[in-house]
C-alpha cells in the first residue's frame, strides 16, 4: 500500500519546465503535419457517391412509396376486418349510432370489393407507376455517376495540368532572369523585360485559377464520397477508357430505346391511360361484400321492440350499384382524358429533347476528337522545337532564354492537349448517359 501511494505521489509531481516545452513543441509539430492523402480509385469514388447520394435516397423513397400505393389499391379486394364496440343506451327503439352501426357490446365487421372494373384499372395504373419509379431510380443513379465521373476526371486532369503550369512558371521566371541580365548589359530593352514579366504573370494567373478549380472539385468530391477534401487523391491509372463511338452508329435510336428518362415518360402515358379508363369504367356496375357479427345487450331495449331477441347476430350482404345518370363522374372521365393527352405530348417533348441532345453529342465527338488530334500534333511539333533551339545555341544563333521560351511553348501545348482531351472525355460520358450505357461502363470495369 505504501508503494502505491508513493507511485501516485510521483505522478502528481509537477512536470518540469523543459519537459513541458518539449511536449508543447511535439504537439505543434504533430498538428502541423499534413493529413495523409488517400488515393481513391475511380470505381470506388463512383460507388461511394451512389451510396451517399441524397438524390438516390429520394429515388428509393419514391420507389417504396409507389409500392405501398400499389398495395393499397390492390388491398381493396381483400376483406377489411375490424373489431369494435358500439356501446350506447337506447331510450325507445334502438337506432344506428353516428358510426353507422346499431348499439352493440362487441362486433366484427368485414368489407371488400367483389366486382369493380374501375378498380382493376386503378391497380394496373399503380403497378405501372411503381415500375416507373424503378426506371426513375436508374436515371437518378446515372445522373450521380455522370456527376462523380466528370468531377473525378476533371480533378485528375487539373492535377496533371498544374504540374505543367508550374513548369511553365519556372521556365518563364528563368527567362525573365536572363532578360534582366541582358537589360543590365544593355542588350535588351525594358520592353523585353516587361514582356517577360507578363509571361510570368500569366502563368501565375493560370496556376491560381487551376488551384481554385482543384479546391472546388475536391470539395465537390468530398461531398459526394464522404472523404475529406484535403485527403482526396485521384489515381490516373484507374480512370477507364471510354469506348469509341463509330460515326455511322445511330445513337439516337439507342437513346430512345434505352434512356431511363424516355422509359419513365412512356410509363407515365400508360398509367394516365389506365387511370382515364378507370374513370370511364366507374359508370359500370359494381358489387361490394360486407359481413357483421354483433353481440347485443338487453339494456339497449332490443327485447321491447323486436318480437325475438337474440344475443348473437350475424349479417351478410352485398351492395350492388348500377350507375344510370352521373354527370360529375362523366366530367371526371373527361378530365382524365385531357390529362392523358397532356402527358402524351409531354412524353413527345422528352423524346424530342433527348433525341436532339444525343444527336448533338454524337456529332460533336468527331469535332472534339479532331481538336484533340490537332493539339497532340502541335505538342509533338513543339517538342521538336526544343532540339532545334539546342542546336542553335550550340552554333551561337540562340541563347538560353530562347531555350526557356521553347520549354514554355512545349508545356503550353501539352496543357492545351489536356484541355482538349478532357472536353472529348466529358462529351463521351454524356453520350453514354444519354444511351443508357454509363452505369454498366462505370461499375463493371475490372
Amino acid at each position: 500500500m505504501r508503494k502505491l501511494f508513493a507511485a501516485i505521489g510521483d505522478m502528481m509531481k509537477p512536470i518540469s519546465r523543459h519537459r513541458l516545452r518539449a511536449y508543447a513543441l511535439l504537439t505543434i509539430i504533430l498538428a502541423a503535419l499534413p493529413a495523409s492523402a488517400e488515393q481513391v480509385p475511380f470505381r470506388r469514388a463512383i460507388e461511394l457517391a451512389l451510396k451517399r447520394s441524397g438524390t438516390v435516397a429520394i429515388g428509393f423513397a419514391d420507389q417504396s412509396r409507389s409500392y405501398q400505393a400499389y398495395r393499397e389499391q390492390r388491398g381493396a379486394f381483400v376483406p377489411n376486418v375490424s373489431l369494435g364496440s358500439d356501446l350506447g343506451y337506447s331510450f325507445g327503439a334502438p337506432q344506428q349510432l353516428l358510426v353507422g352501426t346499431a348499439p352493440s357490446l362487441f362486433n366484427i365487421t368485414t368489407q371488400s370489393m367483389v366486382l369493380n372494373f374501375a378498380q382493376h384499372d386503378v391497380i394496373r395504373a399503380a403497378r405501372v407507376e411503381w415500375n416507373s419509379t424503378n426506371l426513375a431510380l436508374e436515371d437518378k443513379r446515372n445522373a450521380v455517376i455522370l456527376d462523380a465521373a466528370i468531377a473525378y476526371t476533371e480533378l485528375d486532369n487539373l492535377i496533371s495540368k498544374l504540374k505543367v503550369l508550374r513548369e511553365i512558371e519556372t521556365a518563364a521566371q528563368k527567362a525573365q532572369f536572363i532578360t534582366q541580365e541582358r537589360v543590365r548589359e544593355g542588350v535588351d530593352s525594358q520592353l523585353d523585360l516587361s514582356r517577360g514579366k507578363l509571361v510570368v504573370a500569366r502563368a501565375q494567373m493560370r496556376i491560381a485559377e487551376a488551384e481554385g478549380n482543384v479546391d472546388v472539385l475536391r470539395d465537390r468530391l468530398s461531398k459526394l464520397t464522404g472523404i475529406a477534401a484535403a485527403q482526396f487523391e485521384t489515381m490516373t491509372e484507374t480512370v477507364p477508357q471510354v469506348p469509341e463511338v463509330p460515326h455511322d452508329s445511330d445513337a439516337v435510336e439507342k437513346a430512345l430505346a434505352n434512356n431511363p428518362a424516355v422509359k419513365v415518360a412512356e410509363q407515365r402515358v400508360h398509367s394516365a391511360e389506365l387511370r382515364a379508363r378507370a374513370e370511364h369504367r366507374r359508370l359500370l356496375p359494381s358489387i361490394d361484400l360486407a359481413t357483421q357479427y354483433s353481440v347485443l345487450a338487453r339494456f339497449e331495449n332490443y327485447d321491447e321492440f323486436y318480437t325475438t331477441f337474440k344475443r348473437n347476430n350475424y349479417l351478410f350482404g352485398a351492395t350492388m350499384r348500377f350507375p344510370i345518370f352521373n354527370l360529375a363522374q362523366r366530367a371526371r372521365a373527361q378530365q382524365a382524358d385531357a390529362d392523358t393527352l397532356r402527358v402524351s405530348k409531354e412524353t413527345e417533348n422528352v423524346k424530342d429533347q433527348i433525341s436532339a441532345d444525343t444527336l448533338r453529342l454524337q456529332r460533336s465527338l468527331r469535332q472534339l476528337a479532331a481538336a484533340r488530334e490537332v493539339a497532340r500534333l502541335e505538342y509533338e511539333i513543339s517538342q521538336a522545337g526544343i532540339d532545334e533551339v539546342q542546336a542553335k545555341i550550340e552554333s551561337g544563333q540562340a541563347n538560353s532564354r530562347d531555350q526557356q521560351q521553347a520549354r514554355i511553348d512545349v508545356n503550353d501545348r501539352y496543357a492545351a492537349y489536356l484541355d482538349r482531351s478532357l472536353e472529348l472525355y466529358k462529351a463521351q460520358l454524356q453520350l453514354m448517359r444519354s444511351t443508357g450505357d454509363i452505369q454498366q461502363w462505370a461499375l463493371e470495369q475490372n
